[in-house]
């Protein structure tokens, strides 16, 4: 990916393969999400609007749940990481944006950061021994479905997608930014 638009995202590619198209608009979507909560203070990145308790601060903790639940947890079949591991999903399922608020942004930023590169390191390591057909090693629903490498990553470009388009409505409200 070289091409890069004006927020310096990079573009996905038109002509690639069909790992190359699914990893270019993962890696759009990270870089979107990048955009849209950089530069904000901690009490921006906890700011919600109309009747939502949604905050782009808990945004950015979510996704790095669901970037190492669905990479390393589901797919590769290893333990959960910290600070996952120790979270009471049963008392708080929402655990992941309700405890964005005693985190710095620097704080989140690198938590996230670092689980996108965890997950590009599993994606990596997969597709040392598989194609995007092979199965995750960890069933992720109880009745014992398994998806594909191919189905995470499209459910990764649609987690990241919906995020990202509450991310507009969010970072507008804080600031006036707005942009695609």
């Amino acid at each position: 990916m070289s091409d890069f638009d004006e927020q310096g995202r990079p573009e996905p590619p038109m002509d690639g393969d069909e790992l190359a198209t699914l990893t270019g608009f993962l890696e759009f979507h990270r870089a979107t999400l990048a955009w849209k909560t950089e530069g904000l203070t901690a009490e921006q990145l906890n700011q919600t609007t109309a009747r939502s308790s949604m905050t782009l601060g808990g945004m950015l903790k979510h996704i790095s749940y669901v970037e190492q639940e669905w990479f390393h947890y589901v797919l590769l079949g290893r333990d959960r990481r910290e600070p996952w591991a120790s979270v009471d999903w049963l008392s708080d399922i929402d655990w992941d944006w309700h405890s964005a608020r005693h985190d710095s942004p620097d704080q989140l930023r690198a938590l996230w950061q670092a689980s996108v590169e965890q997950s590009r390191r599993d994606l990596a390591e997969a597709l040392e021994t598989g194609d995007l057909g092979q199965f995750a090693r960890r069933p992720p629903w109880k009745d014992g479905r398994t998806p594909t490498l191919r189905w995470i990553l499209t459910h990764m470009i649609e987690e990241y997608s919906r995020h990202n388009g509450h991310a507009d409505l969010l970072r507008e409200s804080i600031d006036g930014q707005t942009g695609e």
